[in-house]
């Protein structure tokens, strides 16, 4: 992904959801400054200060990256967007199949969020609420052509199942140029796509909201093929021979595991 983002040495290279921090070191081996941002604080934190995105820059002897808790939804109330900055952005997007994407927000109705003291704002986790697919991809695209340096590049994975057609599903940006499209198959019905944007055009931040809008070509209708994966892989595997006494054997494995480490914290 690096090597399609033409990251080199010099470059300032970003990841808005940086997770464990492998993308960007693989940046930061290439010879990039490295930036990137989580909305999950206990992520950039790591387990232990010996298990961190830090220590795993310490073990290669690469400078540490610079990590910032923010939201990618509210990037331009985080950090000042008049000026092109990045060489390139290299993600791969919260999309739902392991852990759904989220951003800042109350999860109650009314979408109060309640002040913090003072004393507890160092420990604090910020609440959170769903992070819908069609928004994270909009997000992304639009920070990316707010962002990226003329001629700099936006690379990110986008996963995919059969009815997913490159030339009308593909998110798209004003701003922004399809340079590449890499298909990886992961298993019969699915499988991911690194696509390749290139920035070749000036932000109009008047524009910011037709920009938004303009993300999915076929509106709607493309958002919902890279959204609730999981679910439509369930689906699927459902109507295949056999789904009930391999589902009932995984639940029995399950449980068997769950009960071993039991008895192993009693031990």
């Amino acid at each position: 992904m690096t090597n399609l983002a033409k990251v080199q040495k010099g470059s300032f290279a970003f990841d808005p959801f940086v997770g464990t921090g492998s993308i960007l070191l693989t940046a930061a081996l290439r010879g990039a400054q490295t930036f990137g941002t989580d909305i999950d604080l206990r992520v950039l934190r790591g387990r232990n200060p010996n298990e961190n995105i830090v220590s795993n820059f310490q073990q290669y002897g690469l400078p540490p990256p610079e990590l910032v808790r923010s939201d990618n939804s509210i990037y331009h109330r985080h950090f000042r967007k008049h000026l092109p900055l990045f060489d390139a952005i290299v993600t791969d997007p919260p999309y739902g199949i392991r852990a759904g994407a989220r951003k800042s927000g109350s999860r109650r109705g009314d979408g109060e969020v309640r002040p913090v003291l003072e004393e507890y704002r160092y420990d604090h986790v910020a609440q959170t609420r769903p992070y819908a697919v069609s928004d994270v991809m909009a997000d992304l695209l639009n920070v990316a052509a707010m962002t990226l340096v003329m001629g700099g590049r936006l690379t990110y994975v986008i996963p995919s199942m059969l009815d997913f057609n490159e030339e009308e599903d593909l998110p798209r940006h004003d701003c922004l140029k399809v340079v590449s499209v890499c298909y990886q198959p992961l298993q019969t019905e699915l499988g991911r796509r690194t696509v390749t944007m290139e920035k070749v055009k000036e932000y109009d931040d008047r524009k910011r909201d037709e920009y938004l809008e303009g993300t999915w070509v076929n509106g709607p209708q493309s958002a919902e093929k890279v959204a609730n994966i999981r679910e439509r892989l369930i689906e699927a595997a459902k109507k295949k021979p056999g789904y009930e006494e391999k589902a009932a054997w995984r639940k029995q494995k399950r449980k068997e595991t769950k009960e071993a480490k039991k008895r192993a914290k009693l031990e």
